[in-house]
């Protein structure tokens, strides 16, 4: 019998670490690990390779374990110089190798270290744990070899100059063999088909696990994980014998469906900018206007022109045509219906099937 794959973890958990033993080092503390918090309240123990204090505050390493999974970090040293202020709040800055955001349309805004919110929020947790009131904390995380690493990373193309970014919404690296993580996947629609659901809620991520559950109400349940697999997972819920499919997803997934791409992953197929560019057109968007969204390096960024030119009603349309790739991929075996959403977790458009859909199981979206 083959062993399990083993988990790693993500660069915000190795940041957060790397940060609180740069304090506790600051404090006369040698620790030998740390234990920081994940977003969802989940406290993981962190092996520290250095910690020392300084002048100003703490030196904290953390050597990057990704697990099993195959990881360009893994290994890699993750670093966080701490300087103690005098006054409240973290500021976190970007040390050698962590990238800068340049461009509009990441969940990060232009001009800020490339540390989404997830690692951000453990990075301040981790300090304020440490911290005495009334002070505060100037954090700067490095990866030495990160800018040479994130050219075989999409950062260059999303505007993210300099290097790597810190990433992680759960704190934990899955394994992301292929096979192995489809297989692990499929479980689930059996569960939801053993509570008696004949409809199922797929979300490729967490966008649609919170609002399928906080904002609609539906069940947890039957909200089912797909990750990249939407096509594996559709047939799966076809073999099953399940009747409806409700999509809720990021438009960054979703409108690769509407282009008839079922595996989502970037490195298979990518194609997001050019279908809002022909929906747009077919909206009435100007030629400019398309040339623009086809130079965007997001989707998110792409909305804004959407927005200038006034035909938001195609994300509507995007929805209509996923659901309808969706059924004709599963040759007319599931009813499905799409909701997209923005990386803000704002419903920006939805179509008819998925109105009736999550009407029958009494959403609280309308």
């Amino acid at each position: 019998m083959s062993q399990p794959l083993r988990t790693g973890f993500t660069t915000g958990t190795c940041a957060a670490a790397a940060a609180k033993a740069a304090l506790l080092a600051w404090q006369g503390q040698q620790p030998q690990t740390v234990g920081v918090f994940t977003p969802q309240g989940r406290v993981l123990t962190v092996a520290v390779a250095a910690a020392a204090a300084d002048a100003a505050g703490g030196y904290g390493e953390v050597i990057k374990d990704a697990g099993d999974d195959p990881d360009i970090t893994h290994g890699c040293k993750v670093t966080a110089r701490v300087a103690v202020l005098p006054h409240p709040g973290v500021e976190i800055a970007a040390g050698e190798g962590v990238g800068i955001v340049t461009k509009p349309g990441l969940a990060v805004p232009p001009g800020q270290p490339a540390v989404n919110p997830g690692p951000r929020q453990m990075i301040v947790r981790a300090v304020e744990e440490v911290l005495s009131p009334g002070q505060g904390a100037l954090v700067t995380v490095s990866i030495p070899g990160g800018a040479e690493l994130a050219r075989r990373t999409l950062n260059p193309v999303l505007g993210i100059e300099g290097g790597l970014s810190i990433l992680g919404t759960t704190g934990i690296v899955e394994p992301m063999s292929e096979e192995a993580f489809k297989k692990s996947l499929t479980p689930q629609i059996d569960v939801v088909q053993a509570l008696g659901y004949g409809s199922i809620v797929f979300v490729p991520g967490r966008i649609g696990q919170d609002i399928a559950v906080n904002r609609c109400g539906l069940p947890p349940s039957m909200v089912v994980q797909t990750s990249n697999f939407i096509g594996h997972m559709l047939e799966h819920a076809a073999d099953r014998g399940m009747r409806q499919v409700l999509i809720i997803g990021h438009l960054g997934k979703v409108v690769k469906i509407a282009a008839g791409i079922f595996h989502t992953h970037n490195r298979v197929a990518d194609a997001r900018l050019e279908t809002m560019g022909a929906y747009a057109a077919a909206a009435g968007a100007s030629q400019q206007a398309v040339q623009a969204i086809l130079a965007c390096a997001t989707t998110e960024a792409a909305m804004i022109i959407i927005k200038e030119q006034n035909i938001e009603h195609v994300y509507s349309t995007l929805a209509a045509r996923a659901s309808e790739r969706a059924e004709r991929y599963v040759f007319g075996a599931l009813t499905v219906g799409t909701v997209i959403a923005t990386l803000q977790g704002e419903i920006v458009g939805l179509d008819e099937n998925a109105r009736a859909i999550g009407g029958s199981l009494q959403w609280k979206i309308l």
